[in-house]
Formats: C-alpha cells, sequence, structure tokens
C-alpha cells in the first residue's frame, strides 16, 4: 500500500466548534516543490512509514518542504486504541526485519542533520519493540555518523529491560509524550497511565538522556490541570517541552472541546520557562517532532555521555 495516499489531511469534524481562522492551513501537496518531492519519492520508493501521514499531521507539507520527516517504525498498526490519534488500531504484522536497514538508507539519502523515530505501540511483543528501534539506531549511525537521532516512544508498560535496550544504542534526544493531563487519561488514553509515563521519564532523565515530551490542548483540560502537568514533567526529568492543539483526525474520536487562542499558548510557552524548561516550542500547530533539529542545536551541549 502506498503510504502517501491513505487517507485525507487532518482536520476538524466536530461541528459544534469551528475552525478557527489561525487553524485554517492549506494541507493539500503542492506541486511544485522539489524538497516535498525528495521525501516524498523516499519513503514511497523504499515503501517506509512516517507518523506524518499516520497520524495526519497538519504540517506534513512544511516539515517535507524542510527536507525532514519522522519514521514510525514497526508497521502502522498500534495494539491500543487512543481517543486522539488516527494511527490504526488492530493486529500488528510481524515486524519487517529489513525496515532498519531501509529506514538508515533513506536518512542517508535524504543526507539528514537531525532524524526522528517513532513507532507504533507493539505490546505484542516482548521487548514492546525497543530492539526495533535499537538496530534503527545503529543502522543509521553507521551509514551516516553526522546525523543525530531522537525517538519517540511508548512506554513500554515501563519494563527496564525494554528501556536498556533503547539506551544501549545511545540516541541523542528521547521523547515520550504525555499528551494530556491526568484527570482526562481514563478518557483519552484507557490504556495508557499518568504515573506510569511520568515513571518512565524520570527513569530516561536519570540515566543522562536529553528528556522531551508534549501535551496537546483542546481536549477538555483545566488551566489548573495543564499546569500541574508542567510541574509534574519538569519534575520527573522533562527539560524539552512541546505544547500543541488537539485536532480531531475522524467521527469516531474524541471531539475537539475547545481551540486555545494563539496569545494562550504564549503564556503556557512563558509558564515553562519560569518552570525551568529549556526548550519549549508552544503554539497551535506544534507536533511532537516541530523543527526537532533546531530545538536539539539549542540544546547539543547536553548530549548525552558516549
Amino acid at each position: 500500500m502506498n503510504p502517501l495516499k491513505k487517507k485525507p489531511r487532518s482536520k476538524n469534524l466536530n461541528p459544534t466548534v469551528p475552525l478557527p481562522d489561525w487553524m485554517k492551513v492549506r494541507v493539500s501537496f503542492p506541486t511544485d516543490s522539489d524538497a516535498l518531492s525528495v521525501v516524498r519519492e523516499e519513503v514511497e520508493s523504499k515503501e517506509l512509514h512516517t507518523v506524518c501521514e499516520s497520524a495526519s499531521c497538519p504540517n506534513l507539507n512544511h516539515c517535507w518542504n524542510r527536507k525532514t520527516a519522522t519514521y514510525m517504525l514497526a508497521g502502522d498498526i498500534c495494539t491500543r486504541r487512543c481517543q486522539y490519534c488516527d494511527v490504526a488500531f488492530g493486529k500488528p504484522k510481524p515486524l519487517d526485519s529489513l525496515e532498519p536497514e531501509r529506514v538508515a538508507r533513506s536518512v542517508q539519502s535524504l543526507g539528514l542533520r537531525h532524524v526522528v523515530l517513532t513507532a507504533v505501540n507493539r505490546d505484542d511483543l516482548k521487548d514492546g519493540g525497543a530492539s526495533h528501534f535499537a538496530e534503527t539506531i545503529t543502522k543509521i549511525k553507521t551509514y551516516h555518523k553526522d546525523c543525530t537521532i531522537e525517538v519517540l516512544i511508548p512506554d513500554f508498560k515501563a519494563k527496564e529491560d525494554s528501556l536498556q535496550i533503547l539506551y544501549a544504542a545511545k540516541p541523542n534526544i528521547i521523547n515520550h509524550n504525555i499528551e494530556t493531563v491526568e484527570s482526562l487519561f481514563p478518557t483519552i488514553t484507557p490504556q495508557k497511565n499518568y504515573k506510569r509515563s511520568l515513571e518512565v521519564l524520570a527513569h530516561i532523565a536519570n540515566h543522562g538522556f536529553l528528556t522531551k515530551s508534549g501535551i496537546i490542548l483542546g481536549l477538555g483540560e483545566t488551566d489548573e490541570d495543564v499546569n500541574q502537568c508542567l510541574k509534574d514533567l519538569f519534575a520527573h526529568g522533562v527539560r524539552m517541552l512541546t505544547i500543541g492543539q488537539y485536532l480531531q483526525p475522524g467521527p469516531t474520536h474524541y471531539p475537539v472541546q475547545s481551540f486555545v487562542r494563539p496569545e494562550t499558548f504564549v503564556m503556557w510557552k512563558e509558564t515553562a520557562y519560569k518552570i525551568g524548561f529549556k526548550t519549549v516550542a508552544s503554539g497551535p500547530l506544534v507536533r511532537s517532532s516541530y523543527h526537532a533539529d533546531e530545538y536539539f542545536h539549542e540544546e547539543s551541549q547536553i548530549l548525552p555521555t558516549e
């Protein structure tokens, strides 16, 4: 299947909440962009998945025009059904043992200086897919030593063995998104656990890795909820933060409860810096990999120890 033609781009499908002007972006594929065409060809020819497509990210054109993409490992079917996410739920196929090689060759071909790797949840696997992450990291380092590597991981059910497999591959940044505030976890993401995610983030930070997380707003959270979540993330070692607006991917997903105004995102950015975060990307269209290369190089002085 062509991963670029699976489904339409993300849009708000809650008729009770009109799309505000600041959320209206052009999301069709342009035909005049050489950079976008190069990335599209790479993904298509090597039969790779990107979270840009599978999660219906509204920034696809923007990022692909910058010759950046977030590779999604371990297939495109997730073992968890979160109410905010557009990745397909079901029984995953067996791991593709050649995928790490193809991803690494793609990174090399595009000449990326920073790459983001993520994956669907693979609760069907003993290590949750950690070895697949590690092999892909190792392959990228083999073919493109100058590329820095960021991984956006599931919680691996907080398994020590899985996390240690990942650590041994030495990515430069480890990201695990909290996604929403504690009070909404049972509704929005019932197969995850707020405290377990914080435990995973603290474990990552305690092992010397630059630790990142992200939250999406507009799901019904209060200001008090968000403020407490930011404090919890910082207390558990997170130093890089993204804050963005939730968009309802389809009619069966959780409806948007509100569209947060741009000035409120500025306020949360200022609040996060006051709490102590080192880098903060906050805005309506910000996603976890938004300009990840630029934010990484701002923090390059705190790379993990080799």
